[in-house]
């Protein structure tokens, strides 16, 4: 049996751990057996179903390096190498990258030493070439609809809603208080009267919510019957960050930290909405809530424009930055009007794209790539 040495040393769960997942299994249906190599700190594996993925705890590139064949192993790396580590690797062994990230602001020189880089979007693929990268594969691996619990499951309840830096101070003193505070259970999740708005995502700085709702809330909040619900978690500057954009409409907000159960989530949200795009990858979020039949509401550029059918699937609109959210609140107004919803469960093709079939066959078009390269 063909073995894949996966690598993601992550101390924190988000979409690239989903996706770690979901190329596990497609990898076990092509009959490799797979080796991951993870972070000490990491606990989220634990909780995971990983398709049978080997479990290898790391904290530093030494210990990868010593636990792969001396040479010819094919490594999948989730995590950008370092240039030194890259060059090696890249000599010995049959080394691929999956670009998790626009690389328009970012220029990591290890990447140029990697055999091939698997873009998850179009979006990505773009900015990879742009950076005169040659070692882009050409066709984009897209991502999968993987809405499996990501723990224990249960009613929805608030959950931990910071994401702590151990290595400051502040941190680990609010982490502790929280951690006691959280002892207790959170209430219980309950729909509110009025068209229910949804972010299911971690709060990080790439999706630019603060910013987004620097122009939207102050639009929401002239808008009656409408709430909107935060299902993730993010650091402390990032959530502080968003509740002071969203004080026009803190009555009609609530926050109820990362979840186990996006699926049970998506359900019951009207429209799920995204953040800005051009930091964003992909928008794993928006693709799980359509398959769940949550329509999404993303701004018209990519990458949602791979992955949202406008009218169909959901509704894109305007970038807000560009004309002041006009186009946002028309059709938010047109939502609360009583305009049918969308049922993206409708757009069966569209669906399939993002199936982890769909996805396991693209993922053995991209390893064979590697393998003619040598």
């Amino acid at each position: 049996m063909k073995t894949c040495y996966q690598v993601n040393w992550q101390t924190s769960f988000g979409g690239g751990e989903v996706y770690t997942r979901f190329a596990c299994a497609a990898l076990a249906r092509l009959g490799w057996r797979t080796v991951l190599f993870a972070h000490r700190d990491a606990g989220f594996w634990d909780s995971l179903d990983m398709h049978g993925a080997e479990l290898v705890r790391i904290s530093t590139i030494a210990e990868i390096d010593a636990g792969l064949p001396e040479r010819d192993a094919l490594v999948l790396s989730h995590n950008v190498l370092d240039e030194r580590t890259a060059t090696d690797w890249g000599a010995r062994h049959r080394l691929a990258g999956i670009l998790h990230m626009p690389l328009f602001e970012r220029d990591p020189p290890g990447l140029a030493h990697y055999g091939r880089l698997f873009a998850v979007s179009q979006h990505v693929l773009d900015s990879a070439r742009q950076r005169g990268l040659r070692n882009v594969y050409s066709e984009p691996l897209l991502g999968v609809a993987d809405l499996a619990p990501r723990g224990p499951v249960g009613p929805l309840r608030r959950g931990p809603l910071y994401d702590w830096d151990r290595k400051k101070m502040r941190d680990r003193l609010m982490g502790t208080a929280t951690a006691v505070a959280g002892v207790r259970r959170g209430p219980e999740f309950a729909r509110l009267p009025g068209v229910t708005l949804g972010i299911v995502s971690r709060i990080t700085p790439i999706k630019q919510f603060p910013l987004l709702f620097s122009i939207l809330a102050p639009i929401l909040a002239d808008l009656a019957g409408l709430r909107l619900e935060v299902f993730g978690s993010g650091g402390y500057a990032s959530v502080r960050d968003l509740r002071r954009e969203l004080r026009p409409i803190r009555e009609r907000v609530r926050f109820w930290g990362s979840q186990s159960d996006v699926a049970a989530v998506y359900r019951q949200l009207d429209y799920a909405l995204s953040g800005l795009p051009e930091k964003e990858a992909l928008g794993l979020n928006l693709i799980e809530a359509q398959a769940c039949g949550t329509p999404v509401l993303a701004v018209r550029a990519a990458p949602f424009t791979e992955t949202v059918i406008d009218g169909n699937t959901g509704y894109l609109y305007c970038d807000p930055r560009e004309d002041g959210g006009a186009e946002f609140r028309a059709l938010v107004t047109r939502i609360l009007g009583g305009a049918p919803p969308p049922d993206p469960r409708l757009a069966r093709e569209h669906l399939e794209r993002f199936s982890l079939t769909s996805f396991s066959a693209r993922l053995e078009r991209a390893l064979a790539s590697l393998e003619a390269a040598g």
